[in-house]
């Protein structure tokens, strides 16, 4: 098997983690890390000392490594993967995919034409709490599906180029994109920037689906306590992930309200259960490094491909798009 070689553009929070991750992968290793500031790459030399470090991305594009992990600001997204694509490199970018529909569509296509792996980072499709919750959901343990409630609140990290709704709703929107396999048909929005003006740092979005269901996400850079939370509501069971939680993260509730021949609601009360989760050693972004991998190799699709990317990107636009138009609603555009 020939080895693997990867290149990493932006060396900030996510650069050296991804980097980590395709280290430890059989027959792989980083090569350069590319960043435009040169007090960052300093920290190269102790990290990854076999790693060329270098200001210009241009010497990555024209190198014969195999793969490129972008990990930069959302806005300099779609024209790093473009420019890796053109030059025949597979390629992973850290959520979101890109900075609007049109450029994420580019991408996917370019990929597409290139024979090329295009790759989004949405790290909670490789969790083992979400793939068990996604087990409950395909398998029709919960029943029929009324609402599904996500929190992710947290003080900070504050962004000065993007708001909350593209720096942590990325995340959610995955989740349910991936739990339940559809798209919503439209959203409504309600945001507020209270710290820096025109920069909003909490928002809820409610979505609805074609079958009713409704999904209510919750993100917050201004909340005093971190909440990573998952409530899934259904006619016959309950489920909570709470990524808090490490010894707990899934919990399935016997719970609910039914109405039979009268018009009286009786409650059900049954057990909590809490189901057993294999994590061993190997963390979430390891198994997204290894799709990444495997695809590369074998020309299969990885988990979170570029039309996965595509659909969250979507769903952010049109919450953008309600926000800027100061409109109630926006209807969501289905991938093709």
């Amino acid at each position: 098997m020939s080895d693997l070689r990867f290149g990493v553009i932006g060396w900030g929070y996510w650069g050296p983690k991804i980097a980590r991750n395709l280290d430890s992968l059989p027959h792989a290793s980083v090569e350069m890390v590319v960043d435009t500031d040169p007090n960052r790459l300093a920290s190269v030399a102790l990290i990854q000392p076999w790693a060329q470090a270098t200001t210009d991305v241009r010497k990555l594009f024209r190198s014969t490594i195999d793969a490129v992990v972008v990990a930069t600001p959302v806005h300099t997204h779609y024209k790093l993967a473009k420019e890796a694509l053109l030059h025949g490199k597979h390629v992973l970018v850290e959520k979101p995919l890109a900075a609007s529909v049109e450029q994420a569509e580019e991408l996917v296509a370019l990929a597409q034409q290139q024979d090329r792996i295009l790759m989004v980072g949405h790290i909670f499709e490789y969790s083992p709490a979400v793939n068990e919750l996604r087990k409950l959901v395909q398998a029709g343990d919960l029943g029929k599906i009324y609402c599904v409630e996500t929190e992710r609140l947290n003080l900070g990290l504050f962004r000065n180029d993007i708001n909350v709704i593209w720096d942590l709703a990325p995340h959610d929107i995955s989740i349910l994109l991936y739990l339940f396999g559809e798209t919503p048909q439209d959203i409504r929005v309600q945001a507020d920037a209270h710290v820096q003006p025109h920069i909003h740092d909490i928002a809820h979005l409610n979505l609805s689906f074609a079958d009713g269901m409704r999904a209510h996400i919750h993100v917050s850079w201004l909340h005093p306590c971190k909440i990573r939370k998952v409530t899934i509501i259904g006619d016959a069971r309950m489920a909570v992930y709470d990524d808090t939680n490490p010894s707990e993260r899934i919990k399935v509730y016997n719970k609910g309200a039914d109405v039979h021949a009268d018009p009286i609601i009786s409650y059900r009360y049954g057990e909590t259960t809490i189901p057993y989760i294999e994590y061993g050693e190997v963390e979430p972004l390891h198994l997204e490094c290894e799709d990444f991998a495997h695809a590369i190799r074998t020309g299969t699709q990885p988990r979170a491909d570029g039309k996965a990317g595509l659909r969250v990107v979507q769903v952010l636009a049109a919450a953008q798009e309600a926000l800027a138009r100061q409109e109630d609603v926006y209807t969501v555009s289905a991938v093709k």
